[in-house]
């Protein structure tokens, strides 16, 4: 079994933030799956070539979000090696994505918070790239894309649901071998 985490805000006036990539992410992947309220978050399932996956969005506000995640990671039993963090990263250009394994938080509270409930670092996470902040750090994060990064985001979100599928399908080591060689423009 697998978990796919998309980290975010709940609240609409935080839909399409910077900081609710992870959010747009699982949505984008298939709007069609029913999110029920469980884990003080929403989750849903599906199946994917055989494996059986779960989809999370922590309702526990960024900076809470592991509170809500080893709550599902420990009703189901989930190796925290099955779990993908979505999530959204300074560090990165828009239109830029990176699959880690074992990597720090680098100041994301919503990773710190997950850090800390795992007692390791020691998971897969999609950093979805934002660029850096101009200005205060809260309120660029917590603003909206621009429509130059809108467009830039629409080839990352396609190429965000095929690494979930490979995620399921082939294993993180493979997914991280075959995602990160591509670098979107």
């Amino acid at each position: 079994m697998k978990l796919i985490v998309g980290l975010g805000n709940p609240g609409k006036e935080y839909d399409n933030t910077r900081h609710n990539i992870g959010f747009e992410v699982l949505d984008h992947y298939n709007d069609q799956l029913s999110y029920s309220e469980k884990f003080n978050g929403l989750i849903a399932s599906d199946t994917i070539n055989g494996e059986k996956v779960l989809f999370f969005k922590p309702h526990t506000y960024m900076n809470n979000s592991g509170e809500a995640i080893i709550k599902v990671v420990n009703y189901y039993d989930i190796d925290i090696n099955d779990v993908l963090i979505i999530r959204d990263d300074l560090d990165l250009p828009t239109g830029y994505y990176k699959i880690k394994y074992d990597s720090s938080s680098g100041g994301h509270n919503g990773i710190k918070s997950i850090i800390k409930f795992f007692n390791s670092q020691e998971f897969w996470q999609l950093k979805i790239g934002i660029s850096s902040a101009k200005g205060d750090v809260k309120d660029y994060v917590l603003g909206k894309f621009s429509k130059k990064d809108q467009e830039l985001l629409k080839s990352v979100l396609d190429d965000t649901s095929k690494i979930i599928d490979s995620f399921a399908i082939n294993g993180p080591e493979k997914t991280m071998a075959l995602y990160n060689k591509k670098r979107n423009n």
